[in-house]
């Protein structure tokens, strides 16, 4: 299908949505600025400016005028997964940054505390820092990732932002400004160098932030390298993005929506899967006219959209929820893929639950939704070891245990085999798992 094809033309219904809207961001700084505020308390700004001092914070007028449901706040679902909320941060925490902004400090000393926190929030969990850096001749690459045998992460320097934050967002570091926390890189040779090194690797997947902030002229800048490099390992190029969530004009009117499309087409037609790695955390994201249409157009160019989520308190701990979702997505079009737990950084206290209800979440929307929708796999724990999926609890030799198992795994011998941990109804991650039927530990360890 051409370009010319896909051009939009929308119907009178689609004209006001479409008429070319223009990306609005507030932060920290503006978001006072935003009309529906004006709804909100003293109390409840003021927590807004406690917390995202600690937890960064960014949203956009199609977040605020589409999805939020200003009729239902401070509960909307849409609304705590964009604005901090008091219980984001331990009350500890939270009483150090409010006492400093009520008796008047200044920035720096502000800044310094707030530094302090996030130290001590685990920015870089699963051994990201430590553990999946991968180097080349001697020295690291500091905007890749190499965890798992065939897929490469690459972060582009220029994506290293979003349309809008996610208050669970594990990335979180990513965007405080602290240089020491980033991955990111501009260059894109060290990386085709890599590949050229490392035959296993099938994957890259650019990520961030959100690589779709990026100009589609600095995009397919990184992607014709790519392309040009004609690695013969090279099998798939994922994007991972949550802008058809947030900024879906992005695939549409964007001044340069039309060229990231062709660049999709380009890559497809070179061969290569490209797959757009979708964040999709409630229904209410599937259902803006804007999205639907993003949806189809991407689709058109021979791209496949992958659809994945961590299952979170306050926002979609509920079975009924996830069945709607993962049926709407089956519709669009869209591949259901991961349900994830939370991960152990930033906010986790406030959005986790348990792995027995996380399991319970699961299997309960699991049951509802045909074998089209059961492509997803969850609930994972993207934890130090890989990929580890939480099967159920069951009973085996008198002792209840949860069941587990690796999707994927820093060692590929160990994936898919099934170990067992002691059944605990509060561990809510995995370093609070501790092997069962008297092991030391577990047996990759």
């Amino acid at each position: 299908m051409t370009l010319q094809s896909r051009i939009i033309h929308p119907d009178e219904d689609l004209q006001v949505a479409f008429q070319n809207p223009k990306y609005q961001p507030y932060g920290l700084k503006n978001f006072r600025q935003i009309p529906q505020i004006n709804s909100l308390t003293d109390e409840q700004i003021f927590d807004i400016e406690v917390v995202a001092r600690v937890l960064p914070f960014r949203t956009n007028n199609y977040v605020i005028d589409e999805l939020i449901d200003w009729n239902n706040i401070p509960n909307d679902p849409l609304y705590i997964l964009n604005f901090p909320q008091k219980d984001m941060l331990k009350k500890h925490h939270y009483d150090r940054i409010a006492a400093l902004l009520k008796s008047g400090a200044d920035e720096d000393r502000i800044s310094l505390v707030a530094n302090q926190i996030r130290e001590e929030l685990d920015p870089h969990p699963a051994g990201q820092l430590t553990k999946n850096r991968p180097s080349l001749d001697g020295n690291v690459l500091p905007g890749v990732q190499h965890k798992y045998r065939e897929t490469l992460l690459f972060f582009p320097t220029q994506g290293q932002t979003c349309h809008a934050y996610c208050t669970f967002c594990f990335r979180w570091p990513q965007f405080t400004g602290i240089a020491d926390y980033k991955f990111a890189m501009s260059e894109i040779e060290p990386v085709i160098k890599y590949m050229r090194k490392h035959p296993d690797v099938t994957d890259i997947l650019f990520t961030g932030g959100d690589p779709l902030f990026m100009k589609t002229k600095i995009l397919e800048g990184y992607i014709n390298a790519i392309l040009q490099a004609d690695l013969p390992n090279l099998r798939t190029i994922r994007i991972g993005s949550k802008t058809l969530s947030y900024w879906p004009y992005r695939f549409l009117t964007d001044n340069d929506a039309d060229a990231l499309l062709t660049l999709f087409e380009k890559i497809v037609s070179n061969g290569i899967h490209l797959a757009i790695m979708a964040h999709f955390n409630h229904p209410r994201e599937l259902s803006t006219p804007a999205v639907e249409l993003a949806i189809s157009r991407i689709r058109q160019t021979g791209a496949q959209i992958r659809a994945q989520s961590p299952v979170l308190n306050h926002i979609n701990n509920d079975p009924d929820l996830w069945a709607s979702m993962w049926q709407r997505q089956v519709e669009m079009g869209v591949v259901p893929y991961y349900m994830f737990v939370a991960r152990n950084t930033g906010a986790q206290h406030y959005f986790s639950i348990s792995l027995e209800e996380a399991w319970k979440v699961f299997r309960k929307a699991y049951q509802q939704v045909s074998g089209l929708a059961r492509t997803v796999r969850g609930p994972v724990m993207s934890c130090n070891p890989g990929k580890v999926q939480v099967l159920g609890v069951s009973e085996i030799m008198n002792e209840k245990v949860y069941v587990l198992r690796a999707l994927q795994h820093r060692n590929p011998k160990h994936v898919m085999k099934p170990f067992y941990a002691q059944y605990d109804p509060n561990a809510i991650w995995y370093n609070q798992l501790k092997p069962a039927f008297g092991e030391e530990k577990f047996f990759f360890e």
